[in-house]
C-alpha cells in the first residue's frame, strides 16, 4: 500500500477535519467543566472520594487525557486494518460480557453487573461492544452484500448473533446499552442494502421484544409509570425525573450561572453522569441545552457526510463505520436527551463525550478517531495520493467477486450505501 495511506503524521494539518476535531474538543471541554460543577458537592460530602472536591474532576481529566492519546493511537492504524480485526474485536466484546457476569469477578452496582474492576479503574464491557459491533456491523455488511435480500444468509446469521448479545445485555442487565447497540446494527445493515421488508420485520420484532421486556420485568414496568406521570409520585418511581424537570425549569432561557445549581446538591441523582443535561440546562439555560445539541447535529451529520464521501469513493467498509457512529451517538444522545427532558423513561445511559465514565470516554474518543481517519483517507484519495485504485483494495475486490454471478435484481440492492450512483457499483454493468 501506498506510504502515504499509513503516515498520517506526513501530511499537513489542513487535510484534516478541522471542524469536526473542534466540535470533539468542545463537547470534552464543556464536559469536563460540567462535570466538576454537577460532581463538587457529592464529591465534597462522600467518604468514597475521603471529601476532595476535586475527585471527579481530576478523574475525568486522567480519562479525557487517555481518551486522547487513545484517539490518536488509533487514528495510526489504516481502516483495511480495522475492516480485518472486526470479527476478533466482536468475540473479544461477546467474551467480556460473559465474563461480567460471573459473580466474584465483576463489580455489582445498585443491583447491576457492568462493570470489571482493573487495578485503577472500572471497565464498562458494553461501552467497548458499541464500538465493536459498528466494525463488526459494517464488515458483516459488505462481505454478505450480495445476500442482504436473504432471510437465511443475510440476515438470520446477523440476527441470531445479536439477539446472543442482547441477551447478554440484558442478563447485567443494561437495557440502554441493548437498545443502542440494536439501533447500530439495524442502521447499518439498512444502509448496507437490506430488504426493506426484513428490515420492517426486524423493526416490529424488536418493538414487540421491548414491550414483552418492559411488561415482564417490575423494576421497569414502575419506571414506565414513573415516566407517565413523574408527578404522581415525585418522592419515589418519579423522583429523578421530577428533580430533572425542576432544574430546567429553573435554568430558563440563560441559567442561573455556571455552579449555582441547587438541584446538584443531593437533591438530582447522578448529576454528573445520566443527569448531567439537567444540571447544564439549569445553569446555562435553554440556550446552553440548544448549544450541545447543536455541536450533537453537527457531528452526526458530518459523519454521515464522511460516510457518503467514502462511499463514492467505493471505501464501502468505512462508508458504513462513519454512519454507523453517527447512528451510535445520535441514538444514545437521543435517549439521553429523552430521559433528561422527561420524553423517554429513565434509563442508565451516560450522554457521549460529556458525561463522566472512563470507558465512555475512551471508546467515545476512539470513535471520534476512526471518523477523522475514514475522512483522512478519502482526501488523500480525492488528492490523488496513492492512486483511487490502490485504495479500493480489498474492500471493493471482497464486493466485487460477491456480487458478480448473481441475479441483476439482486446485486443492484446490495449497493444501497449513502446512494451511490448505480453505474459506480461493480458487477452491475
Amino acid at each position: 500500500m501506498n506510504v502515504a495511506l499509513t503516515s498520517p503524521a506526513k501530511s499537513t494539518l489542513r487535510e484534516y477535519d478541522l471542524a469536526l476535531l473542534w466540535a470533539g474538543a468542545l463537547l470534552l471541554g464543556t464536559g469536563l467543566v460540567m462535570v466538576y460543577s454537577a460532581s463538587i458537592a457529592i464529591a465534597e460530602q462522600s467518604r468514597f472520594t475521603s471529601g476532595q472536591p476535586t475527585y471527579f474532576l481530576v478523574r475525568h481529566l486522567v480519562f479525557v487525557v487517555v481518551g486522547t492519546f487513545s484517539g490518536v493511537a488509533v487514528f495510526q492504524v489504516p481502516m483495511r486494518l480495522w475492516q480485518q480485526a472486526a470479527p476478533y474485536l466482536f468475540a473479544f466484546g461477546a467474551a467480556l460480557l460473559l465474563l461480567v457476569l460471573i459473580p466474584g469477578i465483576s463489580r455489582e452496582v445498585n443491583g447491576s453487573r457492568r462493570w470489571l474492576p482493573l487495578a485503577v479503574a472500572n471497565l464498562q464491557p458494553s461501552e467497548l461492544v458499541k464500538l465493536f459491533v459498528v466494525l463488526y456491523a459494517a464488515d458483516y455488511t459488505v462481505r454478505k452484500a450480495a445476500w442482504m435480500h436473504s432471510l437465511k444468509r443475510g440476515f438470520a446469521p446477523m440476527f441470531t448473533v445479536m439477539l446472543l448479545v442482547g441477551a447478554l445485555l440484558l442478563r447485567e442487565p443494561d437495557f440502554g446499552a441493548f437498545a443502542v447497540i440494536a439501533a447500530i446494527a439495524m442502521g447499518v445493515l439498512f444502509l448496507g442494502g437490506m430488504n426493506w421488508r426484513l428490515f420492517a420485520g426486524l423493526a416490529a420484532l424488536l418493538v414487540l421484544g421491548f414491550v414483552v421486556i418492559i411488561l415482564t420485568s417490575p423494576y421497569r414496568m414502575q419506571r414506565i409509570l414513573g415516566f407517565m406521570d413523574p408527578w404522581a409520585d415525585p418522592y419515589a418511581r418519579g423522583y429523578q425525573l421530577s428533580h430533572a424537570l425542576i432544574a430546567f425549569g429553573r435554568g430558563e432561557m440563560l441559567g442561573v450561572g455556571l455552579g449555582a445549581s441547587v438541584e446538584k446538591l443531593f437533591y438530582l441523582p447522578e448529576a454528573h453522569t445520566d443527569f448531567l443535561l439537567a444540571v447544564i440546562g439549569e445553569e446555562l439555560g435553554f440556550l446552553g441545552v440548544i448549544a450541545v445539541i447543536g455541536l450533537f447535529i453537527f457531528v452526526t451529520l458530518r459523519a454521515f457526510a464522511i460516510g457518503s464521501q467514502a462511499a463514492k469513493l467505493e471505501r464501502y467498509f468505512s462508508a458504513l463505520v462513519a454512519q454507523g457512529i453517527g447512528i451510535w451517538v445520535a441514538s444514545q444522545a437521543i435517549i439521553n436527551m429523552g430521559v433528561n427532558l422527561g420524553l423517554l423513561p429513565t434509563k442508565g445511559l451516560t450522554l457521549p463525550f460529556l458525561s463522566f465514565g472512563g470507558s465512555g470516554l475512551l471508546v467515545n474518543c476512539t470513535a471520534l478517531a476512526l471518523l477523522l481517519r475514514i475522512d483522512w483517507e478519502s482526501r488523500q484519495l480525492m488528492r490523488g495520493s496513492g492512486g483511487l485504485s490502490a485504495a479500493r483494495g480489498t474492500t471493493a475486490k471482497t464486493l466485487e467477486s460477491a456480487v458478480s454471478g448473481m441475479p441483476k435484481r439482486v446485486r443492484g440492492s446490495a449497493w444501497m450505501v449513502a446512494g451511490l450512483p448505480t453505474r459506480r457499483r461493480p458487477g452491475t454493468d
